[in-house]
């Protein structure tokens, strides 16, 4: 995939690796998967619920291969999946309610919204800049074969460009993502065939942020009081594609202690300034907070450095952020989404 100046094009060709039957197939088609993901690339892979769209979720750029290649109008959070219960614990915070709802459908369609733990490795980008992380543990062999082999959190929305249906089958993917990503695993059709059920585990009760393959009389006889989210209740807005309801869709997300000035064309006394393309580079005072989200214009590396660079810079003394015009095409249309919502009123 390459990209200058908002311009995305598919250049690689998918190559589809069946997973059947089990055994030695799997095992190879797991190893390929893991050896594409160590390399930064994207591996669709079947799970018991959808197919989706895997990538490393410790590293942001690799992250945002997966909005270029789904054409993801907005930085919304991803859920990370992992192979068991146990490498869950390493991430996020588990809670009372948390432990029982993973002991009693763990493996299976069940994502789990925590908070993070200290030494969590989920990109920020992957979080969309939250201080919590949703996470799952696929029961579909293939699924645990693959994040087995690659021993890391993967990121893994539905394999299908953003708005279309979602994938149960590998030939779903293939026609959706052909040249958008690196490796279909073709795991025969998935079982369930409906996303996961998101429970945030952030408030007690918990509660239901999207329905999906556990219902809510299945989880209210593990944690009695377990409720629905109501998006007009909390005044936010709902996501598309069951997206999860959490901060990042509301008008001001990831709002800095500074404050922060968009399309800045030059800098003010005591700026902080986050760069695009070195546009402000030759207007920094000398001593002035500096960062670049990319210094080529690259949009997929300012993607990726995106919430890094505004919380370093959040990190001093200055009062506001300079923000450089960044092209609203391509991935610029998100990381313009997100720097208005980092930009409004509070």
């Amino acid at each position: 995939m390459i990209m200058r100046g908002g311009d995305v094009r598919h250049e690689k060709q998918t190559r589809v690796i069946s997973a059947l039957p089990s055994g030695a197939a799997l095992a190879a088609a797991a190893a390929l998967a893991a050896e594409a993901l160590a390399a930064g690339k994207l591996a669709a892979f079947p799970t018991e619920t959808v197919y989706g769209l895997g990538a490393d979720a410790s590293s942001g750029e690799a992250v945002a291969g997966i909005y270029a290649a789904k054409s993801r109008p907005a930085f919304n959070p991803l859920i990370a999946h992992v192979s068991s219960a146990e490498k869950a614990r390493k991430l996020g915070i588990f809670n009372e309610d948390a432990l029982k709802l993973a002991k009693a459908f763990w493996p299976g369609p069940l994502t789990l919204v925590v908070p993070i733990c200290d030494e969590c490795p989920v990109s920020d980008l992957a979080r969309a800049g939250l201080p919590s992380l949703a996470i799952r543990v696929p029961a579909h062999p293939v699924a645990q074969a693959i994040l087995e082999a690659f021993g890391r959190p993967v990121v893994a929305p539905s394999a299908n460009r953003s708005g279309r249906i979602s994938p149960t089958t590998a030939a779903h993917v293939l026609e959706e993502l052909d040249g958008r990503c690196d490796i279909i695993v073709d795991g025969g059709p998935c079982a369930v065939g409906l996303e996961s059920t998101i429970v945030s585990c952030l408030e007690t009760p918990p509660r239901i942020l999207r329905p999906g393959g556990v219902t809510l009389e299945e989880l209210q006889s593990i944690c009695p009081g377990t409720g629905i989210f109501s998006a007009e209740a909390a005044g936010a807005d709902g996501g598309a594609e069951g997206d999860l309801l959490a901060p990042g869709m509301m008008a001001s997300h990831y709002a800095p202690r500074a404050r922060v000035r968009l399309n800045a064309r030059d800098i003010h006394a005591g700026e902080a300034v986050l760069d695009f393309a070195g546009q402000l580079a030759h207007l920094v005072p000398a001593g002035a907070a500096h960062a670049d989200l990319s210094p080529q214009g690259d949009l997929r590396e300012a993607a990726a450095r995106l919430f890094a660079c505004l919380r370093a810079l959040d990190a001093g003394a200055a009062s506001t952020i300079a923000v450089a015009p960044v092209p609203a095409t391509g991935l610029g249309a998100a990381i313009n989404d997100r720097l208005k919502r980092a930009a409004a009123e509070r």
